[in-house]
């Protein structure tokens, strides 16, 4: 069995150019403040897509109920129609003057805003201007949102080892779920305890006005957070600071030299949220407007299927990191186009247990993505322009198919009268996105393109220089099969 080359000093690879050695709690401290700023985030998005059905009544009391919901819809759809001018805003700038402060500044627009929806006088205090003002918050949040899922994913891809990346970027998604989890408790448990009237007159702001302390929470634990190592190595080999680069050379470099990794997420990233938004945001209502359950029930549902996953996701990033990320992908993609269809059946059957098989069924396909799209999605992108590049083409997609998707399907089902038209839609998407799993390369246990191998420990890094130095020289390099023996000794 090979060893480190021990002729490596320590002083060497710490100034070495050609690795990264991130130490274990520097890696959990990113993981930590990201994963709880984004649970934040998605708490403040998730709290409007559960309380759906009571914000028509306040904000649209004189129109029917379909008309209720597809308005209330149309505004959740609004705010994502935004969410492109706030990728290609906040990713560049994430790109010129590093991660850390354009998160920071995310949240603080998220939490803001969500906080002045439940500040919203009634449409029967100041009519018309009541939904005038809830669209303004709305935009406002769907801006803010626009900078936060590419700033976050590629901050935990960047702080994260190469050989662990998919298990420590699944945590992303763990916070996007435990936000989901806290909205749907929280609207659950507020609606269990006060009657329907009071929940239209005031019991709804309750969690939109807790957006306001959780924000400065997130804010707090933003800013004690260093810049990310592939950020600041970026900095110091260009001649110049990335911080005097115009925007427009950034988006330039973006949508003209790398157009193809931008096409391949668009179409990934519109696939995976066809799924998602359908699942996570669509099905409540599904379940109490059409299934005729109270939404108490729905909720609930949707809480334990959400906790499952949030129990399941490590694991799965972490399987992710041994056997790959296409695999599981495509069998996510197979999955949704086999299984979408019965799962919906179970769901139509309307008993609890079957309503809870079919979603622990597409939560169980949903999970594969969840897990590992957080690792993949970066990686496609050169650390120069990963944080512009991911959030133009994740909010892209996201703006055109994923927050239309309740309001898509809410239509399609009110013209067509059909129940099923969620799982054909999911389907065609499965289709697609699978097509497109194809077309990217295997990034697992890879170095981010742009960036030196990041490692954990620095016997792995005097192993990586040895190896180059052994490259140069024209001796043969070690193999990946004995530099992981070598780790499991």
């Amino acid at each position: 069995m090979n060893a480190p080359d021990h002729s490596i000093t320590a002083d060497e690879v710490a100034q070495s150019p050609d690795v990264t050695v991130i130490d274990e709690a520097s890696v959990s401290r990113a993981v930590k403040a990201t994963m709880l700023g984004n649970a934040m985030e998605w708490f403040d998005f998730g709290v409007y897509a559960y309380l759906a059905t009571t914000i028509g009544q306040v904000f649209f009391p004189e129109a029917s109920g379909t008309a209720q919901l597809l308005s209330t819809f149309a505004i959740f759809a609004a705010a994502f129609i935004v969410r492109p001018l706030g990728g290609f805003f906040f990713g560049p700038l994430g790109d010129r003057i590093g991660r850390k402060k354009v998160l920071a500044t995310t949240i603080i627009l998220m939490a803001g805003s969500t906080f002045a929806i439940g500040v919203i006088p009634s449409y029967e205090s100041i009519g018309i201007l009541a939904p005038i003002l809830l669209v303004l918050f709305r935009l406002v949040q769907g801006f803010s949102t626009g900078g936060e899922y590419g700033g976050a994913s590629t901050f935990v891809a960047e702080y994260a080892p190469d050989k662990r990346r998919g298990f420590f970027a699944s945590f992303l998604e763990f916070g996007t779920l435990a936000g989901y989890v806290a909205a749907a408790g929280l609207v659950t448990v507020i609606s269990s305890a006060v009657s329907a009237d009071a929940l239209v007159d005031w019991a709804w702001r309750i969690p939109f006005l807790l957006a306001g302390p959780l924000g400065l929470i997130g804010l707090y634990l933003r800013l004690r957070l260093e810049e990310t190592p592939a950020f600041q190595q970026q900095q110091q080999a260009e001649e110049r600071s990335l911080a005097e680069e115009s925007t427009g050379r950034k988006l330039r470099e973006t949508l003209v030299d790398n157009w193809r990794p931008l096409v391949l997420c668009v179409i990934l990233v519109a696939a995976y949220n066809i799924a998602h938004y359908g699942l996570l945001s669509y099905m409540p209502t599904y379940l109490s407007n059409t299934l005729g359950y109270d939404e108490s029930h729905g909720l609930v549902l949707m809480i334990i299927v959400m906790l499952i996953m949030m129990v399941c996701i490590s694991f799965v990033g972490k399987l992710s990191d041994r056997v790959g990320r296409k695999p599981l992908l495509l069998t996510g993609f197979v999955g949704f186009f086999a299984l979408s269809l019965p799962a919906y059946l179970l769901i139509g059957v309307g008993h609890y247990f079957t309503v809870f098989v079919g979603l622990a069924m597409l939560g169980g396909l949903l999970l594969l993505f969840v897990g590992v799209f957080p690792s993949v999605l970066p990686a496609l992108f050169p650390t120069g322009i990963r944080y512009g590049g991911l959030a133009i083409g994740y909010n892209l997609a996201v703006s055109i198919f994923g927050g239309t998707t309740p309001l898509v399907l809410t239509a399609l089902q009110d013209a067509t009268g059909s129940d099923l038209v969620a799982p054909m839609y999911m389907m065609v998407a499965a289709v697609i996105g699978a097509i497109a799993v194809l077309l990217i390369s295997e990034t697992a246990r890879k170095p981010l393109e742009g960036s030196p191998p990041a490692v954990a420990t620095e016997a792995e890094a005097r192993r990586v220089l040895g190896r180059l130095r052994r490259t140069k020289a024209g001796e043969s390099p070690r193999s990946e099969h004995e530099a992981d023996a070598v780790d499991a000794g």
